[in-house]
């Protein structure tokens, strides 16, 4: 792989860097008001129908069917699991913790990733980065850190842990398995698969008989459908096609600040020195991340060489 990228694969990721980190307050919003398997799977659903047919009419080629399991597996790991996950957990866990366990997703990615023979090393860059990262995370979220443990809590916790090692687990499957399909159109079916598993699931819990579409969740989930969905899960998978796994993860990181900025601007809720400072670890951290990642691939294709 080459060190340098196109500029379409970097604006991918600062896409899912603004776009992702405005998703969290619509699923909240929407798991008031929604049950949220069927939430969720109407969620993907839509998209992946949407998606479709814009592609399908931009003459992109549908996958073999020989991919269609690839596809699948990338799809229910990424959004049936690791999304379901996150969207049951934002019923009970504040914002602090969420972000927390959240933000450990660039040391699963590059933990897991280093198992890989083909896959570029750690060093210090990579690894001071990281750290920084979460650091400056916990330096944000700090004060939201001091929740009562509780079954709900707790509860919630291990469906982030366990949406953090899914989604990893999912986006290695993604980087390293040769799939011979756009990702967009990767995108689109995946959507479209862990949506209807997502569904059928919702439905075998009986979330039918508590639905009740309101504006406010009916306003969240169209708003995840056009940016959480079209244009950041499309925006992801395009990225970790295309740029380094523990670069890519570390929108982890810049998600919260995003999020703290617009609560600021829009919703005048204070933005204090705290926030800066932790915002200049995450910066400096995903600098020494990217930096890291050049030097990894430059030994790498040396010793491909």
């Amino acid at each position: 792989m080459s060190e340098k990228y196109g500029l379409k694969s970097y604006i991918a990721w600062i896409t899912i860097c603004i776009v992702w980190g405005t998703t969290y307050l619509a699923i909240r919003i929407g798991v008031t008001d929604l049950p949220p398997m069927l939430f969720a799977g109407l969620r993907w659903i839509i998209a992946g129908i949407l998606l479709t047919i814009l592609l399908n009419l931009r003459a992109y080629p549908f996958p073999s069917f020989k991919d269609l399991k690839h596809l699948a597996i990338v799809g229910i790991l990424l959004l049936g699991v690791a999304n379901g996950l996150v969207v049951v957990a934002e019923q009970w866990l504040p914002s602090g913790l969420t972000a927390l366990i959240l933000s450990t997703l660039p040391f699963w990615v590059v933990g897991l990733e280093y198992f890989l023979p083909e896959s570029p090393k750690l060093n210090p860059f990579i690894i001071s980065g990281l750290v920084l990262g979460v650091i400056g995370v916990v330096i944000i979220f700090a004060k939201d850190l001091n929740v009562s443990l509780n079954a709900d809590v707790f509860i919630g916790g291990l469906c982030l842990l366990g949406a953090v090692v899914a989604w990893s687990v999912g986006s290695i499957y993604w980087k390293y398995k040769k799939i011979n399909v756009r990702p967009l159109m990767g995108a689109s079916i995946q959507m479209l698969i862990a949506g209807v598993l997502q569904t059928a699931l919702g439905f075998i819990l009986g979330e039918h008989n508590n639905f009740q579409l309101t504006q406010n969740g009916a306003f969240a989930l169209g708003y995840l459908i056009v940016f959480g969905s079209i244009l950041g899960y499309a925006s992801y998978i395009y990225s970790v096609t295309n740029l380094p796994l523990s670069l890519v993860s570390t929108y982890a990181y810049i998600n919260p600040v995003i999020a703290i900025l617009l609560g600021w601007y829009f919703l005048d809720e204070p933005l204090t020195i705290t926030v800066f400072i932790a915002s200049g670890f995450i910066l400096i951290g995903v600098s020494l991340v990217k930096r890291g990642n050049t030097l990894a691939y430059r030994k790498l294709n040396k010793i491909q060489k």
